[in-house]
């Protein structure tokens, strides 16, 4: 008898390909997991910034290679091509404009390095197209968006990464399990820090289009504005109509770090203040926001705080966590170190300094097609995000919110509820039904 050939790791994402196939898509589906090489092959969406962070993180990674980048402004995008085939001495395939990406068989995963407002938008077409995707903090520009982005990554059977390095961090994971372990105690609160350096950005207004730059992708799901350099290409961070204020940038890092630290999902009661002092520049989003998550059912709180210039650090930590409980406290600095204190005398206890590489464990899970290796799977792409936007949403409204984590709506705020999405902008809307 003929003995049965053992499946291997591109046999298996054909079969899996196939199968999400028959689900209706209205994009092309990927017919392989991997390169002709045996790499999984890359595309970065959106090269500007971050971008240029991932190119370089997929490249250094043995089984993957970065084979593809795209942008609506031309300008970035050759400029970013010549860095790239000037330094790896390889050529790239190029697009402008996003759907041709994921229309492209020959592309296992994307990157999406895009603002915040094209998140959700760009994760949910490339699992349609039957892409695995490395997704930018903020996972989404609003809770609505953001569980639809989940839908897709569970319909369509996608591997979904968000970019919160510190979640492969091995000091952070295991102050983590320090946490869990009991080492300081009972801990009831968790603080995060985002004491940037924001200045004045000026106001430009509105202006020309500049030559090369398709502006309607750029805007994509927004609301459609006049072109402004208040916003194209970085300010668009603090314009609610692309960002999400620093909360939802920087912040989003430390807004994970708060809800897996105590174990927590979405809070029911949320508070907020701040406002600009500082500069009367065009930002739309406060400089100082100070925020308060209760979740009373489980006897915890989040602490999060935003200021924006000269200011002092909290136990040496300018940006980071601090979780407090009934035996000591314990720190995160930024994404890789962190420290513990004992008793009443804040005696030193277990530390450490060691990073990770975020990459290479999405590049892990997409090669064995296996959700369970990702250490910032999609849905906490969902609610570390959705944390920032119900602190946004307490700051835009003013006053206390009540939240239903269930149903993720506010309980019988009509007003509040108007923040959890946005207007649809054809052809760039976010499906009912993904």
């Amino acid at each position: 008898m003929k003995e049965k050939r053992k499946e291997t790791r591109r046999d298996f994402i054909k079969k899996s390909a196939g199968a999400a196939a028959l689900l209706s898509m209205p994009t092309i589906v990927s017919s392989s997991a991997f390169g002709a090489n045996d790499k999984t092959t890359v595309a970065v969406i959106g090269v500007n910034g971050r971008g240029g962070s991932h190119i370089s993180g997929f490249m250094q990674q043995p089984d993957s290679e970065v084979v593809c980048l795209c942008d609506c402004d031309l300008n970035v995008l050759n400029r970013r091509v010549g860095e790239f085939e000037k330094k790896y001495n390889k050529k790239l395939i190029q697009h402008q404009d996003l759907r041709r990406v994921f229309e492209d068989k020959s592309i296992d995963a994307v990157s999406i390095a895009m603002p915040n407002h094209w998140h959700s938008l760009a994760t949910i077409w490339a699992c349609q197209a039957g892409k695995d995707v490395y997704v930018e903090k903020p996972g989404s520009h609003n809770i609505y968006e953001g569980r639809k982005m989940v839908e897709a990554a569970n319909k369509y059977d996608r591997i979904v990464q968000h970019g919160v390095q510190l979640r492969s961090s091995v000091a952070v994971r295991e102050a983590i399990q320090h946490l869990r372990d009991g080492l300081i105690g009972n801990v009831y609160m968790a603080r995060g820090l985002v004491f940037r350096w924001r200045g004045d950005i000026g106001k430009k207004g509105p202006g020309k289009i500049p030559e090369g730059l398709d502006y309607d992708l750029w805007t994509g799901p927004a609301a459609m504005l006049p072109y402004s350099e208040d916003w194209v290409h970085y300010n668009w961070h603090w314009q609610w109509n692309y960002g999400n204020g620093d909360v939802g940038n920087q912040g989003i890092h430390e807004t994970d770090l708060c809800m897996w630290g105590l174990d927590v999902g979405l809070p029911e009661i949320i508070t907020a203040g701040g406002g600009k002092f500082l500069f009367d520049d065009s930002k739309e989003t406060p400089e100082v926001l100070a925020s308060t998550y209760i979740y009373p059912k489980e006897k915890k709180m989040i602490e999060f705080e935003v200021r924006p210039w000269i200011t002092n650090s909290e136990n040496g930590a300018t940006v980071g966590n601090i979780f407090y409980g009934s035996e000591g406290y314990l720190v995160v600095y930024n994404y890789d170190r962190y420290e513990s204190f004992l008793g009443r005398n804040n005696k030193p206890g277990p530390s450490r300094r060691e990073g990770g590489d975020h990459y290479a464990n999405f590049i892990k899970a997409v090669r064995a097609h296996d959700k369970s290796i990702l250490n910032g799977p999609v849905e906490t792409a969902h609610l570390s995000s959705g944390l920032a936007h119900l602190g946004n949403i307490a700051y835009r409204t003013g006053r206390t919110l009540y939240f239903d984590p269930a149903k993720e709506k506010f309980v019988k705020d009509k007003e509040a509820d108007k923040y959890l999405t946005r207007p649809p902008r054809k052809p760039f809307a976010v499906p009912d039904v993904v």
